[in-house]
């Protein structure tokens, strides 16, 4: 029998519990890139994750932000990722979650992001719709990009790499309300899926980061693509999530013309 999506609430809100235990206390750090780091309370958050799933759905297969791919089968499959914005956990800023997804058959099933420190529980099941703590959930309603509040991240290579997304940050920066960078796209895609946000994009991201958000952003009633308008598929690359008028405006935008030299 496969999980239900009160097994993946009841889930998230435990290991929510283990982190908010560690918050603000000293960590255990360690470096898995010059800026992407990793905690203890990353590594028990995952462990008590692995635990449950192992023992109560055996065959499945997990994909994990910190153990990478655990055997299984592919036709279920978790998407884990026990601490979301572990760079705000570490520092002390309580913008974090914990982000679940199940899918089945290729397809996502389940989605849960819990946010322990509001005790905002983001939920949705295919079909059947998107929740904030039980209630419905839609995004806003905005229709053009001088009124819509937007929201991105960046890839820890940002450094060395050169679509690095500061071009698309500083073009939206000027025709937007604001664009803000949480880190957590988790929680940007939860806010995209509540009405908080208008649109969210990202360049490069995993599975993990992605699966659970995506599923509840496009059950709220949200347009979810990858960044050239392509429908949305794991393992992603990129994302584009907005309301319904948003989206387009923001494709047309991310996918614009470089501007030609002016002659001399």
């Amino acid at each position: 029998m496969p999980p239900t999506l009160d097994d993946l609430i009841t889930l998230a809100r435990q290991a929510g519990e283990i982190l908010c235990t560690s918050f603000r206390q000293r960590l255990q750090v360690d470096h898995k890139g010059l800026i992407d780091l990793v905690s203890d309370a990353d590594h028990r958050s995952e462990q008590f994750l692995l635990d449950y799933i192992h023992g109560h759905f055996p065959d499945d297969r997990i994909m994990t932000e910190e153990s990478g791919e655990l055997g299984g089968n592919a036709d279920h499959i978790w998407y884990i990722d026990p601490l979301d914005g572990t760079i705000n956990y570490i520092h002390g800023i309580p913008i974090f979650a914990v982000s679940l997804a199940y899918a089945e058959g290729g397809s996502l099933r389940l989605g849960v992001i819990y946010d322990p420190t509001r005790e905002e529980c983001f939920s949705a099941q295919a079909g059947k719709g998107a929740w904030l703590n039980g209630q419905p959930i839609h995004p806003s309603a905005a229709q053009d990009l001088d009124h819509a509040l937007l929201v991105t991240g960046f890839s820890y290579d940002i450094r060395t790499i050169p679509d690095n997304n500061l071009d698309h940050y500083t073009h939206f920066a000027l025709r937007s309300q604001g664009v803000r960078r949480l880190g957590s796209a988790a929680l940007d895609l939860s806010y995209v899926a509540c009405g908080r946000f208008d649109g969210f994009w990202e360049l490069q991201l995993k599975p993990w980061d992605l699966a659970a958000g995506a599923l509840i952003a496009r059950e709220a009633g949200g347009i979810v693509t990858d960044v050239a308008g392509e429908e949305f598929s794991l393992p992603p690359l990129s994302i584009l999530a907005a309301n319904p008028f948003i989206h387009p405006l923001m494709l047309r935008e991310l996918n614009r013309e470089p501007a030609s030299p002016t002659p001399q």
